[in-house]
């Protein structure tokens, strides 16, 4: 067997064999989806998360694969989907997937980040199963799926018009999240910090490592981050001896530090350079001119870098996020 990079707990005899989902023990070799009920739309329909459960005969490590936090991140959700569809998970030699494709069934429908009350689901946990919505969302993960799990890959993509080179972000001064994101091997990883309330806060003081899979651009498919994300979600299969597949080797980037190169004046933003090129300190990258044609100024990169995220909007205010840096000093 390879090495591995988590607690073992698979591998101690007294761990129980099942995975318990709310009254429902998953036995070895079964496969079973279990929905939570977390509320109802004002029609009165009612609204789950949907888990998928795929545990194989033998012991192994224990992995969620979660997307949809945000409703409007169709990418991950797209990605999982395509998972499942490939039957891949159905045969696994060892260990165990948990796939939610969407948690956030609310904003999904509503083609929304947040939910119709406004919070975040990533800013509601651990959450509480008689509290918001979001609450609700968050608490189904922690009471639930993280007792389960041995670590996870949380996948999201850019929000508000703002696109993301295919990226993983793992936690800062956490060497097993840091191999974790070695194995799964994206084009470009780096640190960050914990965000209070966040999933990944919630799941490092269970000491479940946690890594982000960033992609695309919410409301839209890409299919080049589709396809690293599906190739990472291998890679970390292969590595663990859970699917018979080779990892797939490639050269990644690893950079330290991340920053936003912001807009210094309000107008229509031209953008000279994209995600995923490399950028010198000085250079112009884009430029914004007002809609009469009488003033333009210049976007400057402050740094070395590379491009991990830029702003697709055509019209941007004074201060905007318009390009993610990222360096090492």
């Amino acid at each position: 067997m390879k090495s591995t990079v988590i607690n073992e707990d698979y591998l101690n005899p007294e761990r129980k064999p099942y995975i318990q989902m709310g009254t429902i023990q998953i036995q070895p070799g079964e496969y079973q989806t279990v929905t939570f009920l977390v509320g109802k739309l004002p029609i009165g329909q009612k609204v789950g998360i949907k888990i998928h459960i795929f545990h194989s005969p033998n012991p192994g490590p224990r992995i969620l694969l979660l997307a949809g936090v945000h409703g409007d991140e169709i990418n991950g959700v797209f990605t999982l989907k395509n998972i499942l569809e490939s039957g891949m998970l159905h045969q696994l030699k060892r260990g165990s997937v948990i796939v939610v494709p969407l948690l956030n069934v609310y904003s999904f429908l509503n083609f929304s980040r947040d939910l119709p009350d406004g919070k975040d689901v990533n800013r509601s946990f651990p959450g509480n199963a008689r509290g918001s919505l979001a609450s609700r969302m968050a608490s189904v993960v922690s009471k639930r799926i993280l007792p389960e799990i041995d670590f996870g890959i949380d996948f999201h993509t850019g929000s508000s018009l703002r696109y993301n080179y295919p990226q993983i972000r793992f936690t800062k001064s956490d060497q097993q999240s840091k191999l974790l994101a070695d194995i799964f091997n994206a084009p470009v990883q780096f640190p960050m910090a914990t965000i209070s309330s966040s999933l990944r806060k919630t799941a490092r003081l269970m000491h479940k490592p946690i890594l982000v899979f960033e992609g695309g651009e919410s409301m839209r498919l890409d299919e080049y981050s589709n396809k690293v994300a599906a190739t990472g979600i291998c890679n970390i299969l292969s590595h663990f001896e859970m699917i018979q597949d080779e990892p797939r080797k490639s050269e990644h980037l690893d950079f330290g530090h991340t920053m936003w190169i912001r807009a210094t004046s309000a107008g229509i933003f031209t953008s000279l350079r994209s995600s995923g090129e490399h950028v010198t300190k000085s250079e112009i990258i884009g430029s914004i001119s007002d809609p009469f044609g009488e003033q333009i100024s210049s976007i400057i990169a402050s740094k070395s870098g590379f491009l991990i995220g830029h702003n697709q909007a055509a019209v941007v205010n004074h201060g905007d996020a318009l390009y993610h840096l990222a360096f090492n000093k």
